[in-house]
């Protein structure tokens, strides 16, 4: 019973001890990116499975470049075709090390800070894990999914493969970390991409049903993926989505019959996304590597106010921020109208251990602290009820302390 219970404390630390270690990584490079907060515009090219070496990969590359854009994202697929160790760095640092830190590879020196920013296909989880693009990269978070901010725009990179430990539905531990993320993003565009697009006119993979997350009442500005080798934009949920898959893979996706929203379909060849960012708009713009401009769309600041108003119709309650914490956390929620509200912390046995509030509160988002100066480190539960004329809501979410 003893070994079972010291076994038991074990894992649980461990559990705490990478969590912390998640946040903390990410809180790393936030603070890196927090230089750039000065920055009033940043240019970034996209770029989406094209980790095939060869002429077209080098085509794009080299359009990439002449661009000498502030960094670099991937829409997935970074190393065909099973995202081996023996091939990653053909695929990748024989293109794109000048993006690259720290690089380690064989082709030429790489950067002196973070300007390469990849998300997983499905083509680099062929290996078991995807070990050999987690062991090229030095990524944020659990580096699988994270966030960063440069200049005016906050970016999340998911992973959308059917191997993330943490799911890929609406409601997997990755979709509460990203509406989380987003809920206290303050940068004026906010870019979700990942590799499976949600919305597709493409007949080879088509939309993928399970990203369809709700991106727009959680804050995104846009989405952007790959997976068909094929461009488009489409909008859809409020918000434009694009399908930018044609970075350097030899084959060209055709397309199908058009799904409602979609705008421009453009398969003829291969190129890249010029992104251009500023406080007060942003230009994606798709470009071939015989430099035409085949897309161009522009989105306008929205004032926060209304970006907040996403969550008007629904009862929020968001998981804590920071979490892990030491030793004060702050949780925030929304209520579409007036309602009598209790927020309660226990232990995990059930005992409370703080209540927060307990009043009637009109419509409105909300914040609480809670400081655990004087508890023991663990998890503990905070549980939200709501009570209004509409019925009642309750959600439970959990907190780490760590001391």
């Amino acid at each position: 019973m003893r070994q079972a219970k010291s076994a038991t404390l074990h894992f649980s630390l461990l559990i705490l001890v990478a969590l912390l270690l998640f946040f903390n990584t990410t809180a790393l490079f936030a603070q890196t990116s927090d230089e750039n907060h000065a920055v009033q515009s940043i240019r970034f090219a996209v770029i989406g499975d094209f980790g095939e070496a060869g002429p077209y990969e080098l085509d794009v590359a080299n359009l990439v470049k002449s661009w000498n854009p502030d960094l670099v994202i991937t829409t997935g697929d970074n190393n065909y075709p099973n995202g081996a160790l023996a091939t990653i760095d053909t695929n990748i640092g024989q293109y794109y090390h000048e993006f690259i830190f720290p690089y380690s590879g064989s082709f030429g020196q790489g950067d002196t800070v973070h300007r390469f920013f990849p998300s997983l296909g499905n083509h680099d989880w062929n290996t078991p894990g995807a070990l050999p693009y987690l062991n090229y990269f030095t990524l944020p978070g659990n580096e699988r999914y994270y966030d960063f901010v440069n200049g005016p725009v906050h970016f999340f990179a998911l992973d959308s493969d059917i191997h993330e430990p943490d799911g890929r539905t609406d409601t997997s531990i990755q979709a509460g970390w990203l509406e989380t993320r987003l809920a206290y993003s303050t940068a004026p565009w906010k870019i979700v991409y990942f590799h499976h697009p949600p919305y597709s006119s493409g007949s080879t993979h088509g939309s993928q049903i399970p990203m369809r997350w709700p991106f727009a009442t959680w804050g995104a500005s846009a989405v952007l993926t790959g997976h068909e080798h094929n461009y488009e934009r489409i909008s859809a949920d409020s918000i434009v989505y694009f399908v930018n898959g044609l970075g350097g893979r030899s084959t060209l996706y055709p397309f199908g019959t058009p799904i409602e929203g979609s705008q421009v379909r453009y398969n003829t060849t291969f190129g890249a996304m010029l992104v251009e960012a500023e406080p007060d708009s942003i230009t994606f713009k798709f470009i071939n590597i015989d430099t035409v401009l085949i897309d161009t769309h522009t989105l306008y600041a929205t004032p926060v106010n209304v970006r907040e108003n996403r969550h008007n119709n629904d009862f929020v309650l968001l998981q804590g921020y920071p979490n892990p914490f030491n030793p004060i956390t702050t949780v925030t929620f929304l209520i579409p109208s007036k309602s009598f509200v209790t927020l309660q912390v226990t232990d995990i046995l059930g005992k409370e251990v703080a209540l927060l509030t307990s009043e009637e509160l009109p419509a409105g988002k909300y914040t609480r602290q809670w400081d655990a100066s004087g508890f023991a480190s663990g998890v503990y539960l905070c549980r939200m009820v709501a009570t209004s004329s509409a019925g009642t809501y309750q959600k439970t979410i959990e907190l780490v302390y760590l001391r």
